[in-house]
């Protein structure tokens, strides 16, 4: 059973006793706890709005379990949360274990001291380990050290969504080349899709340089955010920006502009503002997930304003040399890296309790109840199939909360949106390239923020025919002299060598 493996966990760190430095039994640690009654534990987080009911049945759950009284401290958005969690890693009074809210954020409570490097801790975590493998813990290092425990998990998912009634109306097919894209976005420019008899309607929306992510996809490459620069190109660690294709992608992109096919508001779509034009129907093609597209109450909305209307998935185009690439994926981001202050050193019960607590939520009993509830109350089981039931969808909400090592996420989904299994499926298969900037720790001197603000600036200038594409190298010249961008790249190959990616 997984409790009586989680027993021997706890009895590998007991202390010493009886005047003998040999570690207790797992029976002398159950006798203590049940004299000395459940650990207090606590656990901070970002709720993002999200609240516990009065009856908090996985809470209950996982104190009878693992033998604790936990408590969740929860804050609403990223700011209170780091400046409440900042105030308190000054006091030496952190909780038992904290969500650091990025890289940044980590190293910060890394480098004042406040947090235990877990390192030798690992082989306590088996069923951690396991559950989340090797590439998903690099996400933690840091210096060499295993400062947090990153959650497993990503959401797969977005691709390019087309308006299938108006490739009916102009008896077009769904396009499968970049080439073949701008036909059809022209098509929709201007050639009445819907029929309205309105010169009305553009092929392309999005939000800034996302709306052309599977068109850099289709030359090899990634799109020129922070979370996309780096990958393995040929057995070495390379940035988008030095790749020979970024020419010809970026020229690719300004024909579209230069077509008048896109949405002349892309550069200030913020928010839902491009969504919110596709559905009113303005605009028949946009990067997206299914989540925004085919959800019930998304559905409704566009219905609403078209009942005729119907969005499919389009894979994404290939390129003039074949290949094809949806959003890129970047591995070393996590959605969580929870990390356990220094404190806790001194007080082996209570970091007992914590590495217990990571590993039962990381069986797959612990994992199920901390993603859909009680069994036979919140689900229900067909072999390994999960079945939610009514009460699950309604009770479960704030489960979340409680999902500290992560879950299988397109498995999730799928059991929580059963219906929509095939478009889940759709965006997870497609091809990617997985980038790696999620890994990386920017050295001193460099500031991410300027130098992102000007990559988007300057490749703003190259599309929309502001600068001559022809001085691309000009470009990447002001990038690595004034903005560090070399230094920084030599840094993060380094790192992301170390970690064995294009080594």
């Amino acid at each position: 059973m997984a409790w009586t493996a989680l027993a021997m966990t706890v009895a590998l760190f007991s202390g010493c006793g009886g005047g003998s430095n040999a570690p207790k039994t797992a029976e002398g640690d159950a006798s203590a706890k049940s004299a000395a009654g459940p650990v207090d534990i606590e656990a901070a987080e970002i709720s993002w709005g999200t609240s516990l009911p009065a009856d908090d049945f996985i809470k209950k759950a996982l104190d009878e379990q693992v033998g604790v009284n936990l408590k969740l401290t929860l804050v609403g958005d990223q700011n209170d949360y780091e400046n409440q969690m900042n105030v308190r890693a000054a006091s030496g009074n952190l909780p038992d274990l904290l969500m650091a809210t990025s890289k940044a954020h980590l190293q910060k409570l890394a480098q004042s001291g406040s947090l235990l490097d877990l390192t030798p801790y690992l082989d306590k975590l088996p069923e951690y380990t396991k559950f989340v493998g090797d590439e998903v813990l690099k996400k933690g290092i840091l210096d060499s050290k295993q400062y947090a425990l990153p959650k497993t998990g990503q959401s797969v998912s977005y691709t390019y969504w087309i308006r299938k009634d108006w490739l009916d109306n102009l008896q077009l097919q769904p396009p499968a080349t970049v080439d073949e894209l701008l036909e059809v976005a022209k098509a929709f420019t201007t050639n009445d899709p819907d029929k309205n008899g309105k010169n009305d309607t553009f092929g392309l929306t999005g939000t800034n340089f996302q709306t052309f992510d599977p068109i850099f996809g289709a030359y090899g490459l990634t799109n020129i955010f922070d979370t996309s620069q780096l990958f393995v190109r040929d057995g070495k660690v390379v940035s988008t920006f030095y790749q020979p294709e970024m020419k010809d992608a970026l020229t690719t992109i300004k024909g579209f502009l230069d077509a008048g096919v896109v949405d002349p508001e892309i550069v200030s779509n913020k928010g839902t503002m491009a969504i919110d034009k596709a559905f009113q129907g303005k605009v028949g093609i946009i990067n997206t997930e299914w989540a925004q597209i085919m959800k019930d109450d998304k559905v409704a909305v566009w219905k609403g304003a078209n009942p005729k209307a119907e969005w499919i998935q389009l894979a994404p185009p290939k390129g003039p040399t074949g290949i094809a690439n949806a959003n890129s994926l970047n591995i070393g981001a996590s959605s969580g890296l929870w990390v356990i202050p220094k404190k806790l050193e001194s007080e082996p019960e209570k970091l007992n309790k914590v590495l217990e607590l990571l590993n039962y939520v990381s069986t797959k009993e612990g994992n199920r109840l901390v993603q859909y509830g009680v069994e036979n109350t919140h689900y229900t089981l067909e072999g390994d199939t999960v079945k939610i039931t009514d009460k699950g969808r309604s009770d479960a909400s704030f489960t979340w909360l409680y999902q500290f090592t992560g879950r299988p996420e397109t498995d999730y989904l799928k059991s929580k949106f059963s219906n929509l299994a095939a478009y889940i499926d759709f965006e997870a298969k497609l091809p990617r390239i997985q980038t790696l900037d999620g890994f990386v720790t920017s050295p001193p001197g460099y500031n991410p923020a300027d130098a992102n603000r000007f990559i988007e600036e300057e490749m703003i200038k190259f599309v929309y025919g502001k600068a001559q594409i022809d001085s691309y190298s000009k470009f990447l010249e002001t990038l690595e002299n004034t903005f560090s961008y070399k230094n920084y790249l030599d840094t993060a190959i380094s790192q992301l060598n170390e970690l064995g990616y294009g080594k």
